[in-house]
């Protein structure tokens, strides 16, 4: 699967193409875009399931959770790379910035 991505990663910049990606890792590879959920903050959430669940709680009355939050990040060599100009009222809302 990661070289798929890559191959997608360098195809999307060859064609100068803006690619969105669902992993803020990707985005370190030459992907523009990630919005999603932060792996790391989804895996203190089911921690804290798993320690509900380990206490006695039955796994069947605990609620769905979904993210608390979405994780915004953009690559501004890649944007630039590719002729696309974001905002600035976007680029102070991301909540990382790869240059």
């Amino acid at each position: 699967m990661r070289s798929s991505i890559d191959l997608l990663i360098r195809k999307a910049l060859a064609d100068r193409i803006p690619l969105s990606v669902a992993d803020d890792a990707f985005v370190d590879r030459g992907a523009l875009i990630s919005y999603g959920p932060y792996s790391r903050l989804v895996g203190i959430q089911a921690a804290k399931l798993v320690n509900k669940i380990l206490q006695g709680g039955k796994p069947g009355e605990i609620t769905i959770e979904t993210p608390d939050r979405l994780f915004l990040s953009i690559n501004q060599t890649t944007a630039k790379q590719i002729g696309v100009n974001i905002p600035r009222g976007i680029l102070e809302r991301a909540d990382r910035l790869v240059q």
